[in-house]
Parts: C-alpha cells; structure tokens; sequence
C-alpha cells in the first residue's frame, strides 16, 4: 500500500486507576524519527518505539502523552527526614544568632531539593499492556490516515507521468526526422558556400553520418521508456516500504536523461517537450518526498 509520511491520530482510553490521551503526528522525513512529550512513562516509551518502527518505515513522529491518575494509591509520597533534620538545624542555629525565629509552610519543604518527594507508582504490567494496546490503536488510526493521502498522491503522480509519456512518446517520433533534419541543414550550407557538387555529396555523407551518431536519440529515449515503465509498476504493484526513495532515485534517472536529450536536440521542438518534460518531474519529485 501507498503510504504518505504525513497524517495525524488521536486515542482517548481509561483504566481503573488513570485517564491516556495519546496523539501522534507524522511528519517527513528521510528515516524513522521518535519524539515523545508529555507524561513521563519509563521503559514503556521503548516499546512504543518498537511498535512503531515495526509498522512505519519513514517519518517524523511526534507523539504527546497526556496522563491523568484518578486514584491516590497512584502515588508515593516520602520525606528524607535526616536530610530535614539537618536543614531545620542549621537554619534554627542561624536565626538564633540573629534573634530570629524558624518559620516555614508547606510550600517551602516542596521548594528545598531533595528533602520532600513525590512521584507516580510504576504501571503495573496490566496498565502498560493497555496503554500499548491504545497506541496500536493509534498506529492503526495513522496508517489508514497516510494511506488514504497515499492514495491521493499516487492518483497526482499517475496524472504527472501520463504527461511525461506523452511527451516522450512526441520526442521519440521527433527524433526518427533528426538524422533528415541535419543532412537537410548541411546541403544548405554547402550551397550557401558554393561547394562544388561531387565534393559537397561526399563531404555531405560524411558530416552527416557524424552528426547522426554524435545526435542520436535512441539511447536515452529507450532509458526514459525503461525508466517510466518502472515507475508504472511500482505505483501499480508497491513494495512494501521504500517507495519514495526508490521513485525519487528513478525521477533523477529520468531528469538526467531529460536534459541529455535537450543537449543534444537539434529540433526546437525537442527541446520544448524536454521543458515540459523537466515542469512536470520537478512536480513528481516534489510529492515523492512526501512518501514513506
């Protein structure tokens, strides 16, 4: 299946003891990208990696994590009392010394490091089992969603490429009356020059089987054919992953021969099926990198 890398899903799930929202956004890029935000969730954000390496080949994810606890068991709470003692004596033997005297609210123990803590209990391995489910669910949201704009994109390059056949398929029958065009521009040099006419005949065949094989087109128009009849079965017949780097690797097989072409053109109108050509790739080109 034809899959964009860009898309977005979003989950809402519960279980006995806290409320997930999990949301993830694809975006482009050339390999597998992880970022995670939002709740702080341990060894489980390995698994959902692996998880979503498994499924998707290329892109960006961005991934939110939003974690409500609903019950107080969710939590521990704990003082390092040595740690308080120390504070609360030494700052009672300063503000002895100064006439004052120790005052400070529960606030402050929060705000000195270290001396209070307060921290969500580990998930139980049925709690990561249903939030791993819920990102499957996720995963499987955003696929559909970038195959579904796959699909649109496919349908755009599919447009793209029929034009660029069918200006191939115009450069092929331009470049068969080539090699006449040539021997035609020649003999009207030579007349033009007043070469004698035995010697204009010969040096006509000469110059003119040159120019024929320095000019000839069928190379690279046999390679374009080639190089679109694989992009045909690719977008027919997809592999699984890969799909835009191999269309991309092909669109500047396919540029290059293009311009070859264009060098090498001795008709004008040659030259603008190659402009037409070289318009309609840098569209294909530029939704290929849109695929994973």
């Amino acid at each position: 299946m034809i899959r964009s890398m860009t898309g977005f899903a979003e989950k809402t799930f519960s279980g006995e003891t806290f409320h997930v929202k999990l949301s993830v956004k694809s975006l482009n890029h050339r390999f597998f990208d992880w970022n995670i935000r939002g709740a702080q969730i341990g060894d489980l954000e390995d698994r959902l990696r692996l998880l979503a390496q498994r499924t998707l080949h290329r892109g960006r994810l961005d991934v939110f994590v939003d974690l409500t606890l609903l019950d107080r068991s969710c939590w521990t709470f704990r003082i390092n009392e040595g740690l308080l003692d120390e504070v609360v004596s030494s700052v009672e033997k300063s503000m002895r010394g100064r006439g004052g005297k120790l005052s400070f609210s529960l606030e402050n123990l929060f705000q000195i490091p270290h001396v209070a803590e307060l921290k969500r209990k580990s998930f139980s391995r049925k709690e990561e089992a249903m939030i791993e489910d819920g990102f499957r669910d996720v995963l499987e949201i955003l696929i559909k969603n970038r195959e579904k704009e796959g699909r649109a994109i496919a349908g755009e390059l599919r447009a793209h490429m029929r034009t660029i056949q069918s200006a191939v398929n115009r450069i092929s029958r331009l470049a068969k009356k080539q090699p006449r065009q040539i021997r035609d521009r020649l003999l009207e040099r030579m007349k033009e020059l007043k070469v004698d006419a035995e010697a204009a005949e010969e040096k006509l065949l000469q110059e003119a089987s040159y120019l024929a094989q320095r000019y000839d087109l069928n190379e690279e128009i046999e390679r374009l054919k080639s190089h679109l009849s694989q992009v045909d079965d690719m977008l027919s017949q997809p592999q699984e992953g890969g799909l835009g780097k191999k269309l991309d690797f092909i669109a500047q097989e396919i540029f290059r021969e293009a311009n070859t072409i264009n060098s090498k053109a001795q008709d004008i109108q040659i030259i603008k099926e190659c402009l037409l050509l070289k318009n309609e790739l840098e569209s294909v080109r530029q939704q290929v990198q849109n695929l994973e």
